[in-house]
């Protein structure tokens, strides 16, 4: 588990480091400047031109600094101060003397003559950026990128983009790599941020955990080490072990959905898959995946919401140890009531997606039903229709949109999008770092609501399967995609990845 943070959290990182532990704010930034320059120096000649765009704040510091080790070590190095050498902060003012004793080019950026350079340095604004950048500003970023660096290090984060939220305040510089120090920040891990970042690289520059621990920073990503987390298959044990998943999906002409489900539910390791479905689908799921169970119903006994079909659906929900609730429900009359049939009845985890969220958001009322146990992974257009909101404000705010849908149920969000938000309901949120956009494809989200079920038949309480689900969905996508390219992915193709992960 990798943690991340805020650029305020950041700014009290900082703070904690220097007044609390003792630690010199000018030491901190030795090691951040090195950790820049010798990225730098991995990637770069003695003979390129290097400028380093300065600001005059501690992230131009970091710059100033960096250009100087630069320069003792025979690199080829200009330092651009964007506000001159007399303004600052006060380890501003103290690298650029050091910078002077030492020889290295310095000059405003007025005295600039617009070419090319081969190294940019981006130390121009740091994680405190939190308006739109306009003016002299402005004009000073159009002509670095009219300049067309060849290769742009980003001291912690690009100039631009917020530390927060991953949006470009008015404009932005795209780096190839990014220097971040002690740990990312969100803003690097969300679109468009993420896209501005390129490499992200998190240098160590001597934050003791103390420092983040006592934020009890609620923002996390998974690694891969942290598939070691997952349950282990005990020798001594049957398929009532490892759980039953419920999948309530399909219609007629509509089982593909109802399958990857219960596919991507086995895959995980579920030990009993049962399928409740429309008659139609009988037989085309009996031969496409024999290992299931197949309960069926008539559409018209549903619609009508007979006795008959109330008890079977009663009986269902019974015998589940998790429920996938929605995929390929289709939109007839009859699946309200099958939606709230199960909402009302079950007392286990449900996996609430696809057409079971658009019968919620046409039926709002149905929210009554909601209790913790409920996960939704509604993709933008359905959150869109659940929230009253426009797809446009929700990328720029998915953090916040999915922190307070699962707040005010009290239930797990998983907003999906091309980084997707776990909102769990523990408090904390997941931001997904795995995945990519070959798994933009028909089926892709049915095959995620199955493996968030089958961890949760496995023991999973809902907030960790619910993140590792988003997770390990992602990671299937990636080696996917090495196999296939990036158009040719299909969703089944997802399941028969998972067991390599683990």
């Amino acid at each position: 588990m990798r943690y991340l943070v805020t650029g305020g959290q950041m700014k009290q990182v900082d703070r904690y480091t220097i007044e609390n532990i003792g630690i010199p704010s000018l030491v901190l930034m030795e090691r951040a400047a090195l950790a820049v320059a010798e990225e730098v120096m991995k990637h770069g000649q003695k003979t390129d031109r290097i400028w380093v765009l300065c600001g005059n704040g501690n992230n131009g510091a970091d710059g100033v600094a960096a250009a100087r080790m630069l320069h003792l070590k025979g690199y080829k190095v200009f330092a651009l101060l964007v506000a001159g050498k007399e303004k600052g902060s006060s380890e501003y003012l103290t690298q650029v003397s050091i910078a002077e004793h030492t020889g290295v080019n310095l000059a405003g950026f007025s005295d600039l003559i617009p070419g090319t350079c081969d190294i940019l340095i981006d130390a121009l604004f740091g994680v405190g950026l939190d308006r739109e950048i306009l003016g002299r500003y402005r004009e000073i970023l159009e002509t670095i990128r009219r300049c067309q660096p060849k290769f742009t290090v980003a001291v912690d984060i690009p100039s631009g983009i917020h530390s927060d939220s991953g949006q470009i305040m008015g404009i932005a510089l795209k780096a190839d790599i990014t220097v971040t120090f002690g740990y990312e920040k969100l803003g690097t891990m969300l679109y468009p941020g993420k896209e501005y970042s390129g490499k992200v690289l998190v240098a160590d520059i001597g934050f003791p955990g103390e420092s983040l621990e006592r934020l009890k920073t609620e923002y996390f990503t998974l690694d891969p080490e942290d598939v070691k987390q997952l349950p282990k298959r005990p020798a001594y044990s049957n398929k009532g072990s490892f759980g039953k998943v419920l999948v309530v999906a399909g219609s007629k002409n509509m089982s593909g959905a109802a399958y990857l489900s219960a596919l991507a539910a086995y895959r995980t390791g579920a030990g009993l898959v049962k399928i409740f479905t429309v008659e139609e689908n009988r037989t085309i799921l009996q031969t496409g995946l024999p290992e299931a169970i197949i309960t069926t119903y008539e559409a018209g006994e549903a619609e009508a919401g007979t006795e008959r079909f109330k008890e079977l659906l009663v009986k269902q929900c019974e015998w589940a140890t998790a429920i996938v609730l929605g995929p390929g429900l289709g939109q007839e009359g009859y699946v309200r009531n099958l939606v709230e049939e199960v909402l009302a009845n079950a007392y286990v985890p449900i996996v609430l997606d696809a057409d079971g969220l658009g019968t919620i958001a046409s039926n709002p009322e149905l929210t009554s039903y909601f209790t913790e146990n409920i996960i939704v992974t509604p993709h933008l257009g359905e959150m869109a229709r659940l929230t009253g909101s426009a797809v446009e404000t929700i990328q720029k705010q998915l953090i916040t949109t999915a922190r307070e849908y699962a707040d005010r149920f009290g239930i797990t969000c998983v907003l999906k999008d091309a980084v997707t938000i776990g909102a769990l309901k523990d408090q904390r949120t997941y931001i997904n770092g795995s995945g990519n956009s070959a798994m933009a494809k028909a089926g892709s989200g049915d095959v995620l609501t199955g493996i968030i079920a089958g961890l949760l038949a496995l023991g999973l309480e809902e907030s960790d399967a619910a993140a590792f689900g988003v997770w390990l969905h992602g990671r299937a996508g990636d080696m996917v995609k090495e196999k296939q390219g990036e158009h040719s992915i299909l969703a089944r193709e997802l399941t028969e990845e998972i067991h390599s992960i683990r």
